[in-house]
């Protein structure tokens, strides 16, 4: 099969609030970046329903539709975006090499991509318990009452009892943020005992809106499109029992993975593969090579700070364009 190469100054990974917005900055610096969209188009917003914390959207907007915006503001400014799957990397000179298959089921490389610089924004995936109901809607109930994201979500428990799946500092942190919101949060737990720290553990049982249930599994969650959840069909380890446990939220809090096999071994990570950057530059260990949104960030992983650090990989690449003679300075970013 022929191969097709692409040349481009600029190519971003990821299609999600981080590399979309590196877009509109690269583009309007006329770098003429391309956009691969990954095997989830505009990134974790897609399979959320409501966004009310994202600024502009007074009245809020359905993640779908920003980042159906933030795609178009891209587009409009000249950006390419290829929907193909990224097989491999070659980081070991400039041009760097990214060889394309059509899909993750394809045999054959069809594109060879050689880029001067490369933005990283893959994002990261929440780990999920792997039950049904818990699928994204329509098939399931995620984005309608199943959530992995409780600063993102908890404001539409308001007055709502809740569930909340896990045993690390995440769950904890995660549980105490949503009793600002829900009538009773039961943070349920398949072991006797949390793996988090001493200090949120005594925080979480110090709380009386928070209920800890022990040694129990998710098996399914309940419920219908138009009620969203309605229960949780649990697990008692211990006791042998299953029993239907009511709720009208679902949150999962055992985790993030960023995404970022790919690189593994060639670019500098933390011991969960989050790409580690340079102080407060999105700079990697490889120059021409920059990371943002949620590959990078494991703290705060929302979209607002997500598109902020591709507005940085952008501008961090812009420079180094300039500074190797590949591009001319951009008076708009006043640097």
């Amino acid at each position: 099969m022929a191969q097709t190469e692409i040349n481009r100054k600029v190519v971003i990974l990821g299609s999600g609030p981080a590399g979309l917005t590196a877009a509109i900055y690269a583009s309007r610096a006329q770098l003429e970046p391309i956009v691969i969209d990954g095997p989830q188009p505009g990134g974790q917003l897609t399979i959320t329903t409501d966004v009310e914390n994202y600024p502009g959207f007074a009245d809020g907007i359905m993640g779908p539709e920003l980042m159906n915006q933030f795609r178009a503001q891209a587009e409009r400014f000249g950006t390419e975006i290829l929907n193909v799957w990224i097989d491999s990397v070659d980081l070991s000179e400039r041009p760097f090499t990214l060889n394309a298959k059509e899909s993750a089921d394809s045999d054959d490389i069809t594109t060879v991509i050689k880029a001067e610089t490369l933005i990283i924004s893959t994002g990261a995936s929440a780990k999920w318990i792997g039950v049904p109901g818990e699928e994204p809607a329509p098939v399931g109930l995620g984005g309608n009452g199943v959530s992995a994201c409780a600063t993102c979500d908890g404001f539409f428990f308001r007055g709502k009892p809740v569930v909340i799946v896990g045993g690390g500092d995440t769950a904890m942190e995660e549980a105490m943020f949503l009793t600002r919101f829900a009538s009773k949060v039961s943070l349920m737990h398949r072991r006797g005992s949390f793996r988090a720290s001493k200090i949120m553990q005594e925080r979480v049982f110090n709380n009386e809106k928070i209920d800890v249930v022990w040694n129990t599994e998710i098996r399914e969650i309940l419920g219908t499109k138009d009620e969203g959840v309605t229960g949780v069909k649990i697990f008692n380890n211990q006791k042998n029992e299953e029993s239907i446990f009511p709720t009208q939220g679902v949150f999962v809090a055992i985790g993030h993975k960023p995404n970022t096999d790919l690189f593994k071994g060639v670019l500098e990570m933390d011991e969960t593969g989050y790409l580690k950057t340079e102080g407060r530059t999105m700079k990697t260990n490889i120059p021409g090579v920059f990371a943002c949104g949620d590959a990078q960030d494991h703290y705060y992983r929302q979209a607002i700070t997500a598109a902020g650090s591709g507005c940085m990989a952008a501008i961090d690449a812009e420079r180094f364009l300039v500074e190797h003679g590949e591009a001319e300075k951009n008076t708009e970013t006043n640097w």
